[in-house]
């Protein structure tokens, strides 16, 4: 996939690892419709502002209709409420799975036709290490990111026929707004955007982005004991 010959469109583009896409993608040529629920909040010269909320069905619809031209979706728009799956809100639970799994789905059951029209192209799915791993804190984002691989994996399957190529990428820790609070190391979303548009590029299925994937993603032939010693 040549970047230079597509036409983007990226959700969540006005803030954090959504903006660095949309300035990446941009860059290198491409076409971008960036979208964000409050689409003034986009000061990115060059894109065309999408007004969407991934978990309003209607506002996804909507966008489908102005980005008829899509080859290349970016399903990047995220929410993370620090929920506890045993103690948290159901209500914020619930807007982790609307967000990261329903909202994710919805935009791909309403691009894909569009992707396939025009003669196939490429998904990204922002994923996170803690689709694979889990660490006893913020159990709603974990198990949403969870579904959210698992959808990935059924997409990739599904769509190859089209001609479409179903990527996600799985990144640790970044230096955003969403983890300003955090005191653990973390990955300049600048090299994420850098390494997710090269391995689009390159027809990869999937992305590590950082070094705190690559050894959980080691660690999942071992199992139980080798990704969670303290059960042991």
């Amino acid at each position: 996939m040549k970047i230079s010959e597509q036409v983007a469109f990226v959700t969540g583009a006005n803030r954090g690892l959504g903006r660095y896409l949309t300035l990446e993608l941009l860059s290198r040529g491409a076409k971008v419709y960036a979208a964000a629920r409050n689409p003034e909040s986009i000061d990115i010269p060059g894109v065309i502002p999408v007004k969407l909320d991934i978990t309003n069905p209607q506002e996804v619809i909507e966008a489908a209709k102005i980005a008829q031209d899509v080859t290349l979706l970016i399903n990047n728009a995220g929410s993370s409420t620090g929920a506890s799956l045993l103690e948290g809100d159901l209500d914020q639970i619930h807007l982790e799975f609307n967000t990261h799994f329903f909202g994710t789905l919805s935009m791909v059951r309403s691009f894909a036709p569009l992707m396939t029209k025009n003669g196939g192209g490429s998904i990204l799915n922002i994923l996170s290490l803690l689709s694979w791993y889990s660490s006893g804190t913020v159990g709603a984002y974990t198990a949403a990111k969870a579904a959210e691989w698992a959808l990935t994996n059924d997409l990739r399957l599904n769509l190859h026929s089209q001609n479409i190529r179903v990527a996600g990428l799985h990144v640790g820790y970044m230096e955003t707004d969403m983890t300003s609070g955090l005191e653990v190391p973390k990955v300049n979303p600048l090299d994420v955007a850098k390494a997710a548009i090269d391995g689009i590029e390159s027809d990869n299925f999937e992305i590590i982005a950082d070094d705190a994937s690559r050894q959980v993603q080691g660690g999942l032939a071992g199992g139980v004991a080798a990704l969670y010693p303290q059960l042991s």
